[in-house]
């Protein structure tokens, strides 16, 4: 089941966050998840995900590449450690383009249940990219 789970997640990073494929994204997420990682006050369910890729990331940066360089699993849970990558081309939470190279480094734990995504925890270095984008 482990290698199974790894695959759900390897195929969720490319195929979703790297590519902007929806339909994957509806298959791959179950009606109940749970983003424990997203802003207070804000919605936890797979339109949390979503809107950050689709809202946020792929308008800000193109050539969006997602590299995997460890994924541990255990039970129904896996952790990956993750950087996202791409050129800062569109405007970022308010701070227009740069030009610049952006890594965000991502530590994700996910739980899966019937080969869909059914919680998530994660940390990243988004604010630290942000601060940084800040002072040019």
């Amino acid at each position: 089941m482990s290698n199974e789970n790894k695959e759900v997640v390897r195929r969720f990073n490319i195929e979703v966050i790297q590519n902007g494929n929806e339909a994957v994204f509806q298959a791959l997420m179950s009606p109940s998840f749970i983003n424990h990682s997203a802003p207070q006050n804000m919605p936890r369910g797979p339109e949390s995900m979503w809107n950050t890729f689709e809202s946020v990331l792929r308008p800000a940066l193109s050539n969006l590449k997602i590299e995997i360089h460890d994924q541990i699993a255990e039970g129904d849970k896996v952790t990956t450690r993750k950087t996202i990558s791409g050129i800062h081309s569109g405007p970022l939470f308010d701070i227009p383009a740069t030009g610049r190279e952006v890594t965000i480094s991502v530590i994700d734990i996910v739980r899966i249940e019937g080969g869909r995504y059914a919680e998530h925890w994660g940390l990243n270095t988004l604010s630290n990219v942000i601060a940084a984008l800040s002072k040019d």
